[in-house]
């Protein structure tokens, strides 16, 4: 078990060893100068010190929504209706969520609705259809006020208008 051990290790060492030695020359054939050895390793060392601290860590790490309740769904309803163009916005199917901590006093909220368009007339027929055409996906600011969690209806930006088929 021991020497399982002491092999892997070797192995490892082995690696590095070639590696350093490989940086180094590529170094000296790119540049055509001496390499600053001490140098390359300090770049090294600090590189993969940047991957595993934990800011880093943490911005890598992705963390699930957290869906919210807001007091005037209808309002936002018909500014993301005016900014978007569609014919209605669906507040039913309007999915409001935030990756802020909820603590903060003002969140920013992505906001994704089901958008309708007119009905089609083909020939003298008009087709109701209450089947969505578009998804609105809308970004705002919201904070909390006496009622609730309130979203700012002039901080609604819409960042897409898909079209579904």
């Amino acid at each position: 078990m021991a020497n399982k051990i002491v092999r892997i290790i070797l192995i490892i060492v082995l690696f590095v060893i070639f590696f350093e030695i490989g940086l180094i020359s590529s170094y000296t054939i790119v540049t055509a100068e001496a390499p600053d050895v001490p140098g390359l390793i300090d770049m090294q060392i600090s590189k993969v010190k940047g991957i595993f601290s934990p800011e880093n860590v943490n911005e890598v790490l992705i963390k699930d929504p957290t869906p919210l309740k807001i007091t005037n769904k209808k309002d936002v309803g018909l500014k993301m209706e005016e900014l978007s163009k569609v014919d209605g916005v669906g507040i039913d199917s309007m999915n409001i969520t935030t990756y802020d901590d909820l603590d903060n006093e003002n969140l920013t909220v992505n906001i994704e609705a089901l958008g309708y368009a007119s009905p089609n007339s083909t020939s003298g027929q008009i087709i109701i259809s209450q089947d969505p055409s578009y998804k609105v996906i809308a970004t705002a600011h919201a904070s909390y006020k006496e009622s609730g969690l309130r979203v700012d209806e002039n901080t609604i930006a819409i960042t897409s208008v898909l079209k579904l088929y």
